[in-house]
């Protein structure tokens, strides 16, 4: 049997699946270059494996049964076809055909259900009472193809993709308004494909005016992300002469990536007017540190002391008498007014409470680091 493409072979198999009352995955793919030459799908209970789930936690945990059902599609370079050499139709379960609509690979929204399901979030109804709807108009939930999660999805797939979209655009005619009324307000703005935000820095004139004053040692923090679109927040803070925390802008992206960084910071040395600051904070993210490497390389880099301490915990719990250690590890960090107090006090402190042979602790020169600045 033989296919024009290799998603109409795919499809052929799924289909066939779908009344046979089973479903599929892919299960590997052999490339020459970025050419697929061949391709194997199997039945989805394929493997010899089983849910991490308890069976207390979970009523039904899910497991492999080693099923062979399969198919081995592979290319004709003569006729540019593709062909199914090997089908293997055995399975080692029961399959139910009448109830395979619901199976996962299966399970579909019709249009109208779609335009449904988009009327009703932006009316602000939420999903459980919108499958509802779904279910009573259809006298039943044995009489819908899909399930309440279903609709969850399709939300946080498409609907909100789409206000994401459309937020992007008016959060750039808002940076465009700041910039109307103050012509010192700094911004980019970046956008992807989808014209959904890909990268952005923002920064008001009291900001760019701080930093002349405020801009000689800067901490960069990325901790925390938007809940709605995931995007990675940061913000450049500098320390006034009250000892208050300044912010010197504002930035959100995509994804922690070393070009993402470069761009940012690129972009904040022309907000600054290139002027390079003498120090700067940041977590122990390697593409941030490579990106500064890049960006500016005369400046003095150090680990942020706050995100080193906050992982001794879960690093010296197991410990005996943890408690202690934490304690007399703190002392030493904020107490030690120097590099050679700092290196003595460290070195006794592993000493006495036999830490010798804690890699985190003799190799992280991180602490000593932090403790430099």
């Amino acid at each position: 049997m033989t296919f024009t493409t290799l998603k109409d072979a795919e499809k052929f198999y799924r289909n066939y699946a779908k009344v046979a009352g089973f479903s599929t995955r892919v299960r590997s793919t052999n490339r020459k270059g970025n050419e697929i030459k061949n391709q194997l799908i199997t039945c989805s209970r394929e493997g010899k494996w089983k849910s991490k789930i308890s069976p207390t936690e979970k009523t039904n945990p899910t497991a492999g049964l080693n099923c062979p059902a399969r198919i081995y599609i592979h290319t004709l370079k003569d006729v540019g076809a593709w062909i199914i050499s090997k089908v293997v139709l055995d399975h080692s379960h029961p399959c139910c055909p009448s109830k395979a609509e619901m199976l996962k690979q299966h399970r579909e929204l019709s249009m109208s259900i779609r335009r449904t399901i988009e009327n009703n979030k932006e009316a602000g109804i939420r999903p459980s009472k919108t499958y509802q709807s779904f279910v009573a108009a259809a006298g039943g939930h044995r009489e819908l193809n899909f399930i309440e999660k279903d609709v969850r999805n399709y939300i946080s797939r498409e609907v909100q993709n789409v206000s994401e979209q459309e937020n992007a655009k008016e959060f750039g005619k808002y940076l465009l308004r700041m910039k109307e009324k103050n012509q010192n307000f700094f911004f980019e703005l970046e956008l992807e494909e989808d014209q959904s935000i890909k990268l952005t820095f923002w920064a008001d004139a009291r900001s760019r005016s701080a930093f002349e004053y405020f801009g000689d040692v800067i901490s960069f923090d990325t901790t925390y992300n938007t809940n709605r679109y995931n995007l990675v927040c940061g913000s450049f803070v500098g320390v006034n002469h009250h000892g208050q925390s300044t912010l010197l802008g504002c930035s959100l992206m995509k994804n922690k990536e070393i070009e993402s960084f470069k761009w940012l910071f690129q972009c904040w040395l022309r907000c600054m007017g290139r002027n390079t600051p003498k120090g700067f904070l940041t977590d122990q993210c390697a593409s941030m540190k490579k990106a500064l490497e890049a960006c500016m390389p005369t400046i003095i880099h150090r680990w942020c002391i706050w995100h080193i301490m906050k992982k001794i915990p879960s690093k010296l719990n197991g410990y005996k008498g943890h408690a202690d250690i934490e304690r007399e590890m703190s002392q030493i960090v904020f107490n030690s007014h120097s590099k050679d107090s700092f290196d003595r006090n460290w070195n006794d402190f592993l000493l006495n409470f036999g830490l010798l042979d804690n890699k985190w602790l003799s190799d992280n020169v991180c602490l000593k680091s932090a403790a430099e600045v």
